[in-house]
């Protein structure tokens, strides 16, 4: 293996030049180069499949590099200039793709006449690049006629501004909650103190997880949390109902101009549930599965709900947590603020390093390379010695920030070219954690693993977390177990005396999260049902919209909206995701089945996780995931450890 350099960045207070001159060069320089290799390859017109793949790899790779340098900018640089830069070079990066993809010429040359003499010599992945090629263009409208081609290519262009416009009304929300001092009642100490009172005596909270989640849980004060939940659920409302709505019907009018009943029939295809239909059927499934423990978990949060208040009729978004976790406390014994002295914010993120670091094999050498923010910590991944990636940490909130936990990729790995480098991007509090936020964390690292373990192709199309979308978070799912061993957090979940998580504390706290799971398997369909639904039969306006919303979560949710608020504003994933939000649920079905080949006596057995490391995740996406997964089990994937998973 070659010893690539990683990418160098300019320093974090080089300035607006400095960095706008990085981004031009990541950004528009390569999609130039893109241009180019494009022109190059109808001139020179390569008879051979061959040669003409690997030209076709190079455009692959130049178009990858601007689209995650632009990606990844515009949700975490500070300065608000980069910010658009970036915004403006994934604009133009959709561009060139759609011109691309609609390009007939370069679709020409990719078409093979006579197999025989034009794909000799070929092996399986190159075979499965150029099929996935002649895939992408069918399905970019390049065999439709030119008006057709031209009114796609309008579309994807707005799609993408519509995009970014709905991400950036969530992402640049800045609304806060004000609330008396005594009203942070049951908050923990250290949450408070770092809470003071303004000179108008009242605290001001905004409405990132470090401040929304502990309110919702801890706040005795009913009238705080419901402040604190409504202004939550109304964050880029109204601002996104014309946003939702305009997208909405340029994917429906993008998938009939292809031939598609529907955005969700035209998504689906290239996933494994390979069917719209299959989505609407996979989500009923998964509500009867999980109907009997929600109903029981609910009347248990009811009866509680109602020792305080005798007229309460429902669950609302503002009593859900709180009432969960009084449940965990009174018939667990599982008191989260007791927990969360066993989870530091530093000792997490190392015990997650030595945790992957002993399951996969990996080394991780923290390195002082220049950064966006100067929260941003850097490693070098190693793997018997040699350098495979490097990872990006960046878990703080700060303002203008992507505002959720997802992976970002800053290069797509491919063999002798480039190195994978992957950027985690989330929002924990700076001191204790809460388990959850420990759980969280594991899950999104598992999709870095994925990335730098993945991302060693010949192929950039199958760099890294390349397979089936419905498909990518089992790995991230399956991470998560480890959180929850007692074995494992007893490595590093030590409170300030250096005592580690008692073991008997560990079990109570899987008995309570095993608390709710029918409940939270219903809200998922939810959601599911919500970006089904809102792409399958798209609303006309904004009150549609929340129509619609409150309707799907009347049918499938057990818990009630507060009035007056509009979840679907800040929704993310109706843009990113658009029809598919069912890949979380998806994807744990086939996490609990990977999970079953595992020892739960020793989840470090070496033998089991090289098994899964190198059949499973570094394979990046040179089979189906199907596949991959049939490889690591030994048979296909089936729904029984998830069913015996939701009755326990």
């Amino acid at each position: 293996m070659t010893d690539l350099a990683p990418l160098t960045l300019p320093a974090v207070d080089a300035g607006t030049e400095a960095w706008s001159a990085w981004l031009t060069a990541r950004t528009t320089d390569q999609l130039d180069a893109a241009r180019a290799l494009v022109a190059d390859l109808k001139s020179q017109r390569p008879r051979e499949a061959a040669v003409l793949l690997e030209r076709w790899n190079d455009v692959n790779l130049a178009l990858g590099n601007a689209f995650a340098a632009a990606g990844l900018l515009q949700q975490v640089h500070p300065d608000e200039a980069i910010r658009d830069q970036a915004e403006s070079a994934e604009t133009e990066a959709h561009r060139l793709l759609t011109d691309l993809s609609l390009d007939r010429e370069v679709y020409d040359l990719m078409v093979v006449d006579n197999a025989e003499q034009r794909t000799s010599g070929l092996d399986d992945d190159a075979e499965r690049v150029r099929n996935f090629a002649l895939r992408d263009f069918r399905r970019a409208g390049v065999d439709r006629d030119e008006a057709t081609r031209d009114r796609v290519r309008a579309i994807n262009e707005r799609e993408t501004e519509l995009g970014q416009v709905f991400g950036r009304h969530i992402r640049d929300d800045a609304t806060t909650v004000r609330v008396r001092p005594e009203q942070l009642a049951g908050l923990p100490e250290d949450w408070v103190e770092a809470h003071p009172a303004g000179d108008d005596g009242l605290v001001e909270l905004s409405l990132e997880y470090p401040d929304v989640v502990p309110m919702l849980t801890f706040a005795t004060d009913r009238d705080a949390r419901v402040a604190v939940a409504s202004a939550f659920s109304n964050r880029a409302w109204p601002a996104n109902d014309d946003v939702l709505v305009e997208l909405m019907a340029l994917r429906q009018e993008h998938a009939g101009l292809l031939g598609y009943d529907g955005w969700p029939a035209y998504d689906a295809e290239v996933k494994m549930i390979e069917t719209g239909d299959a989505i609407a059927s996979f989500i009923d499934k998964i509500s009867k599965a999980a109907e009997a423990s929600a109903l029981r978990d609910r009347d248990i949060l009811l009866e509680r709900l109602r020792q305080d208040r005798p007229d309460a009729e429902a669950l609302d978004a503002a009593d859900t947590r709180y009432y969960t976790e009084l449940i965990k406390r009174e018939r667990h014994s599982v008191d989260a603020q007791e927990v969360r002295r066993y989870f530091s914010f530093d000792r997490v993120r190392q015990g997650l390093l030595d945790v992957t670091g002993r399951l996969f094999g990996l080394g991780y050498e923290k390195v002082d390379v220049p950064v966006w923010h100067d929260d941003v910590t850097a490693y070098d991944v190693s793997l018997a010695g040699a350098r495979i990636g490097r990872i990006y940490l960046d878990l703080h909130p700060r303002a203008n920030k992507f505002n959720h936990a997802a992976q970002f990729t800053l290069t797509d790995g491919v063999t002798d070219r480039q190195l994978p480098e992957g950027v985690l991007v989330c929002n924990f509090p700076r001191g204790l954690m809460d388990h959850d936020d420990v759980v969280t964390l594991f899950h999104e690292f598992g999709h870095l693993v994925h990335h730098v373990l993945g991302g060693h192709q010949r192929w950039a199309r199958f760099a890294g977390v390349a397979t089936e979308w419905d498909f990518v978070e089992a790995p991230s799912q399956l991470l998560e177990e480890w959180a929850w061993d007692a074995r494992v957090l007893a490595d590093f979940a030590t409170d300030d005396q250096g005592e580690p998580i008692p073991a008997d504390l560990v079990a109570r706290m899987r008995q309570a999260e095993d608390f709710g799971k029918g409940l939270h398997a219903r809200t998922q369909m939810f959601y599911a049902a919500l970006s089904y639904r809102i792409h399958q039969d798209p609303p006309a306006d904004g009150a549609a919209i929340e129509a619609l919303s409150r309707r799907l979560q009347a049918d499938y949710s057990m818990i009630t909206p507060l009035p007056d608020t509009h979840f679907h504003a800040a929704f993310g994933h109706l843009d990113g995701y658009s029809s598919g939000y069912y890949t979380y649920m998806w994807s744990l079905v086939i996490a609990k089945d990977l999970f079953s080949q595992f020892d739960r006596d020793d989840l470090y057995d070496a033998e089991i996780a090289a098994r899964y490391r190198d059949r499973v995740l570094a394979q990046g996406g040179r089979k189906d995931a199907a596949d991959l997964v049939e490889d690591f089990l030994g048979r296909p994937f089936g729904f029984e450890a998830f069913a015996t998973w939701l009755e326990e």
